[in-house]
C-alpha cells in the first residue's frame, strides 16, 4: 500500500516529467545545436525512469 508521502512524490515527478517535456523547453534545446534535443531527451527520460524507480523501490524492505 502506498503511503500519502510516496503518492505525493509521485505526483511532484509527473509534474517534473510534465515540465521537462514541453515544447517551450524543447525548442529551446533544440536552438543549441543539431544533436542537443537527442541528447536532452534520452537524459530527461532516463532521469525520469530513474527517479520513478528509486521513489518505487526505495520504501520496500524486505
Amino acid at each position: 500500500m502506498m503511503t500519502s508521502r510516496r503518492k505525493e512524490r509521485l505526483i511532484a515527478l509527473i509534474i517534473l516529467a510534465t515540465l521537462l517535456f514541453t515544447p517551450p523547453l524543447l525548442l529551446v534545446t533544440e536552438r543549441l545545436g543539431p544533436g542537443a534535443l537527442t541528447l536532452y531527451v534520452f537524459l530527461a527520460w532516463a532521469a525520469v525512469i530513474a527517479l520513478a524507480a528509486w521513489l518505487l523501490e526505495g520504501g520496500r524492505r524486505e
